[in-house]
């Protein structure tokens, strides 16, 4: 088991296979950007192999799937399928904004995929245009519903919440995803970058409040996924909510992740410079003993906690360059 220098155990690997998106969502890529990875630093199928086959030997348990959007990244479920057939592996999940989920739920679902958090942070099509930079409703609903047809129960729904922006529809995001029976998961944005920085923070201990109170919702203890969420649950307990604070209440002393970039970087908190650069290492003909080493060194870099209160400004990096 891969554990940090504060006796974390470390065994959740987010996977970016692309920076690229075909939204421009206002909290994380910023308007007009052109710096993204060039292809040819990105991580081949074989290296991505290659690597995760070592993180799991050592313990790594789950791994997500994300971006930018992951649903870019040519032959995605071929990945899928290699990933799921690693010994050891218990969990493969997927981060999508669903815009090209209805053309693939039925082959991730074949490679092994068990889950999907779909980003929708509004169920407004005037508001999600605004934040999104296209009209992206329809296609995000269009791909909830291959999804749920596909067979991936439940389906997680993860919606950025901000002040002024989408507070006022928070509401109504609850009520679609008990009718759905999807499980939704509100966030708080993060000062990832000059869009993190610019976006609205809201407060989600009141909310937590007064949708419980609205809702009947009751604590629940059911880990769900592996993530950082506090989830509730509704009275007849077939639906829950949950509750992602890294500003106003953090969970740093139980983080379990680390976060691959598309081009073989590995950063060890959203928060943080630390990071070990894994490409070298592959092109550069590493042992597998060698990566194993690199990997635990790694880990060892992983720091106690985000100065995201304390330091807003510190991260210039913003979230699709990390991996969601």
């Amino acid at each position: 088991m891969l554990r940090d220098r504060f006796g974390r155990s470390i065994e959740y690997l987010r996977l970016s296979v692309t920076d690229r998106c075909d939204l421009r969502c206002s909290y994380c890529i910023p308007k007009g950007f052109r710096g993204f990875e060039e292809p040819e630093h990105w991580l081949t199928f074989d290296e991505i192999e290659r690597l995760l086959a070592a993180f799991v030997r050592l313990g790594t348990t789950r791994i997500r799937m994300t971006g930018g959007e992951p649903l870019l990244r040519r032959d995605l479920p071929l990945l899928a399928g290699r990933l799921s057939a690693l010994p050891g592996l218990r969990d493969l999940s997927l981060s999508t904004n669903a815009t090209q989920l209805a053309r693939h739920a039925v082959a991730l679902k074949a490679a092994g995929v068990g889950r999907i958090n779909v980003s929708l942070d509004s169920l407004d099509r005037a508001c999600m245009e605004k934040i999104t930079g296209r009209d992206s409703l329809a296609p995000i609903l269009d791909g909830l519903r291959a999804g749920k047809a596909a067979g991936f129960a439940p389906i997680k729904i993860n919606m950025v919440a901000m002040r002024g922006v989408n507070e006022d529809q928070i509401d109504d995001m609850v009520a679609f995803c008990i009718e759905q029976q999807f499980i939704l998961r509100l966030i708080e944005a993060m000062p990832m970058g000059s869009t993190g920085r610019d976006t609205g923070f809201l407060d989600l201990a009141p909310i937590q409040a007064r949708l419980q109170r609205k809702f009947g919702l009751v604590p629940q203890a059911l880990e769900l996924g592996g993530g950082p969420a506090r989830y509730m649950a509704t009275p007849d307990g077939r639906s829950s909510i949950g509750f992602i604070t890294p500003m106003s209440q953090h969970f740093c002393a139980s983080c379990n992740r680390v976060r691959l970039a598309v081009d073989g970087t590995l950063y060890l908190c959203l928060g943080q410079e630390e990071k070990y650069e894994f490409r070298p290492l592959l092109r550069g003909g590493a042992s597998d003993a060698e990566l194993e080493a690199a990997i635990r060194a790694a880990i060892e870099l992983k720091p106690q906690q985000h100065d995201f209160r304390e330091q807003p400004g510190k991260i210039i990096r913003f979230m699709a360059q990390t991996g969601g």
